[in-house]
């Protein structure tokens, strides 16, 4: 132990606590100067180069002095070297971080053309203490990510969306990518992932119409078909067909899987057979079943992936109550901490015409909302002509610029992410994040 001179403090290391436990050790603290500047010849003092040190004895002396002034309980000692042993503790190997984050929303829930999961990844072994969350990864953003020490950067929208040719000083982006690996620092991407999840981004933006039944405007679909392959096969065999010899070939074709069931057709006894084969197996299946004489009485029925509840892009809401477009408005402005929207009125109406529906898309909008029958479309962005369109029909329109509507869903993503990891993790968001645009 190092005290420095009498006329300075002695310094502890101490968690951060707060209440008596943090009361005792500023006290004990204080104690200890005092003890020493009262002191004139400490048991051990050696004078270092303007320094002073203890032996072990002085240091018991100087603790059990505290200890027997405030008689504190040892129950607070053991909590404050609990706590320190926690800190020291909390941190998750990157690998079991995404891994979680991948089962908390399925990458399958992205959109084909989206870029998601984790983007950069620094060589392993790699440990995360703090999750920092942004909308948008800029430069800005990036510095201030550096500043809080994250290891881990969860943005929403990809920093990487169009494939690099080269990772270079020159753009912007290749530099987030170059600061990243060079200071340790994985980033993932969830983007419409988070859209689809049912208390995902566009629930979150649906509140701010306020109470309203909602569904998704596009339904997403299992990552996997209920049962094997892509397609179904079914064609019957005549008794005085070999069936033993076409079956035995099927089973010969990779991705194949076959039932069969006696049936009576036409006064013959028969054998139905079908076929669940993967789209690569077909074309190899339908040429077998050529050699055999079967394509004539052959059905191919192409196999869907079953629906997820309450999972999809957009919302389509049905307010409780009726309200005018005007209280709505209002209402967005609150939800979304914005004293401006931009607002284009259906054909006929005016601020006091009464809403009953509305259809929300977090971000560009255009395409889900398209042809969606409701009252209002709230979205980021659309082109001037979808405005058009939905105007000439008598829906009304409000734009909040594009991340103005995903933004705030990172604070209730804190809260979940804090949860899920049972605040192993220290979750930050962002404060220098914002949407570039603003009104002047």
């Amino acid at each position: 132990m190092v005290l420095t001179r009498p006329t300075e403090r002695v310094s502890f290391s101490v968690c951060s606590f707060e209440g008596n436990t943090a009361l005792f050790f500023r006290r004990m603290e204080v104690s200890c100067r005092l003890y020493v500047r009262m002191a004139e010849s400490p048991p051990g003092r050696q004078e270092k180069g303007g320094q002073w040190s203890t032996d072990l004895p002085s240091c018991f002396s100087l603790f059990m002095l505290a200890r027997c002034l405030f008689a504190l309980p040892r129950q607070l000692l053991q909590a404050h070297s609990s706590a320190c042993a926690v800190t020291q503790r909390a941190t998750m190997d990157l690998s079991k971080v995404v891994s979680s984050l991948d089962e908390f929303a399925a990458l399958s829930l992205a959109e084909s053309w989206d870029n998601v999961g984790l983007l950069v990844e620094p060589s392993p072994p790699h440990t995360v203490r703090t999750l920092f969350l942004t909308n948008d990864l800029t430069e800005d953003v990036m510095g201030e990510a550096l500043a809080q020490r994250a290891d881990l950067i969860l943005a929403y929208h990809p920093p990487i969306f169009r494939p690099l040719k080269r990772v270079t000083w020159r753009t912007w982006k290749e530099r987030l990518v170059v600061q990243a690996l060079e200071n340790r620092v994985a980033i993932y991407s969830p983007h419409t992932v988070y859209d689809a999840l049912p208390n995902g981004v566009n629930k979150w933006l649906a509140k701010g119409l306020g109470v309203c039944s909602t569904e998704p405007i596009q339904l997403s679909t299992a990552s996997a078909y209920p049962s094997l392959g892509s397609h179904r096969i079914e064609f019957s065999v005549h008794q005085s067909q070999d069936l033993d010899g076409i079956l035995s070939s099927v089973w010969k074709i990779q991705g194949i899987s076959v039932s069969t069931l006696p049936v009576r057709c036409d006064g013959e006894e028969r054998t139905r057979v079908c076929l669940n084969t993967t789209q690569q197996a077909l074309p190899e299946v339908m040429a077998l079943l050529s050699q055999n004489g079967l394509t004539h009485r052959v059905e191919i029925i192409p196999l869907q992936k079953p629906p997820l509840p309450n999972t999809g892009m957009g919302r389509l809401c049905q307010l409780k109550e009726p309200v005018s477009i005007a209280t709505v408005v209002e209402r967005i402005k609150n939800h979304l901490k914005l004293n401006h929207v931009r607002l284009a009125l259906g054909s006929g109406k005016t601020l006091d015409s009464v809403l009953k529906t509305a259809a929300v898309c977090a971000g560009s909008g255009g395409s889900v909302l398209q042809g969606i029958e409701a009252d209002l479309y709230l979205t980021g962005e659309m082109s001037h002509h979808d405005v058009l369109d939905a105007v000439a029909k008598g829906t009304s329109v409000v734009l909040c610029e594009h991340s103005n509507t995903e933004r705030g869903f990172l604070s209730e993503l804190k809260e979940m992410l804090t949860a899920r990891f049972h605040k192993q993790l220290k979750v930050i968001v962002s404060s220098v994040d914002k949407d570039p645009l603003q009104v002047l």
